[in-house]
Parts: C-alpha cells; sequence; structure tokens
C-alpha cells in the first residue's frame, strides 16, 4: 500500500513535569503560609495538595522554588478535597 499523503503535525500541549515536591502558598496577602505539595506542574498550571484544614480561596500565590522569594500567582480552576488544580495568571 503506497500513501502520497503528508502526515499532519499535531501541535501538543507541553508535558507535565511530575514533581512531588514540598513548598508553600501564602492566601490573604501573603499574611497566611501553608505548607504544600506541587503534585505536577506545566507552564500553564500545577496540581497542589495539602493537608491544612484552612479555607484555600479562588486565589492566592505559590512560591514554586522554595528558596527564592519570587511566587507565582494562581487560580483555583478545580478542587477535590485538600487537592487543587491551579492556573498561573500574570
Amino acid at each position: 500500500m503506497i500513501v502520497d499523503d503528508q502526515r499532519v503535525k499535531v501541535k501538543r500541549e507541553p508535558r507535565r513535569e511530575l514533581r512531588k515536591r514540598p513548598t508553600w502558598m501564602t492566601v490573604d496577602d501573603g499574611a497566611t503560609r501553608i505548607e504544600c505539595f506541587v503534585m505536577d506542574v506545566s507552564p500553564g498550571g500545577a496540581k497542589v495538595v495539602t493537608d491544612a484544614t484552612l479555607d484555600v480561596r479562588d486565589g492566592f500565590e505559590l512560591a514554586l522554588v522554595p528558596e527564592h522569594a519570587t511566587r507565582q500567582s494562581c487560580e483555583v480552576v478545580w478542587r477535590r478535597g485538600k487537592t487543587y488544580g491551579v492556573k498561573f495568571t500574570p
């Protein structure tokens, strides 16, 4: 069988990196710091798990690199118990 059609290249989303790295999130404009784990991360968002009983609102800041002061603003897009799916916002 001979096929003369060229293959169409499919643009794919960047793959998520699996990390399970300990870090922290800050809520209330940095007043409250909550320890958490980043389970996986991609350029557009992450999956975060925390043991804290604190109510995480619709937005918070996430320190992806605990040693640095830089924090990434996040918006919660889904919740399952203490697991959150977030997208990074500018």
